[in-house]
């Protein structure tokens, strides 16, 4: 029987996270529940403590998205690592879809908010062309077919991430998985998820800063071995 991380990152989630743990334990009752509380400043690391059947790695200062999902997939101990984000825009009731295309043998199956459903207000206009740019390009570089290169809803079998030595700190964590996956000539399936607007909190995302560094990540997976 395949046993199942649930990894999920979050700074300042305090009016999401409970709702994000409540849907993941009811799609995924016997899962491991990891959070990794990324430095928050408000009662994010409370919430989660008080609940017995989730693991909680508290990282003193925020270091970054990256640094936290590598904390997390260091801790866990299942066959199949699930991602998704604390902040409440992915929709755990997705996560029948995604753990049903892992139980195939998939090593790695993203979710697509592109092939799926984006609510109104669930991504800005920038970030959805920049997404879709960096997504073209990773494509063309490594002749994959990827609608969504930056998604944080996923599942990759431990067998295909244990061998990684990550090392992104922010948001380009995503794309470097990826890349790495399709430098392995592993086959990405993705599904299609439903993408939902914030309804607290404020994301940590700085455009410009983070689409550099997705940017310099795609080029450094690309032409380096």
């Amino acid at each position: 029987m395949t046993k199942y991380s649930v990894i999920i990152p979050c700074h300042n989630e305090a009016e999401t996270i409970g709702a994000v743990l409540a849907g993941v334990k009811e799609c995924v009752p016997d899962a491991e529940m990891i959070v990794v509380d990324d430095g928050s400043v408000d009662q994010t690391g409370r919430i989660v403590a008080e609940i017995p059947w989730v693991r909680l790695i508290r990282l003193e200062n925020n270091s970054g998205k990256g640094v936290a999902l590598r904390k997390g997939m260091q801790a866990a101990g299942g066959d199949v690592f699930v991602f998704i984000d604390g902040d409440g825009q992915d929709d755990p009731a997705d996560l029948t879809l995604v753990l049903k295309e892992a139980e195939k043998g998939h090593a790695f199956v993203n979710g697509s908010k592109f092939i799926g459903t984006i609510e109104k207000g669930g991504i800005s206009l920038p970030n959805y062309w920049g997404n879709r740019l960096m997504s073209g390009l990773i494509n063309l570089l490594f002749g994959s077919a990827v609608t969504d290169s930056q998604s944080g809803f996923r599942a990759v079998s431990k067998q295909l991430a244990g061998p990684w030595r990550l090392s992104s700190i922010q948001y380009e964590i995503e794309t470097e998985m990826l890349c790495k996956a399709l430098k392995a000539k592993v086959k990405v399936k993705e599904i299609p998820v439903t993408r939902k607007p914030r309804k607290a909190g404020a994301t940590g995302f700085r455009r410009l800063r983070n689409g550099l560094r997705i940017l310099f990540t795609i080029l450094k997976e690309r032409f380096t071995t």
